[in-house]
């Protein structure tokens, strides 16, 4: 897993607040491939992996992510 920090100082981390959605910053500022949020939560690294890993499959040799 590339988003994962080698060492962390204590294990548990704070969950903190989930705030709704930001409609203002609806376009896309780099590239023609992103990911929508259909609600508020939290992702996992291995949610975010899985996501990259799709979209460089979808994308195969046309672009680079």
């Amino acid at each position: 897993m590339w988003l994962q920090p080698k060492k962390t100082k204590y294990k548990k981390m704070q969950k903190g607040k989930l705030t709704k959605f930001n409609y203002r910053s609806n376009i896309l500022q780099f590239g023609c491939v992103g990911l929508k949020a259909a609600k508020s939560g939290t992702m996992s690294s291995r949610h975010i992996e899985a996501a990259r890993q799709a979209i460089v499959r979808k994308l195969s040799r046309k672009g680079k992510l």
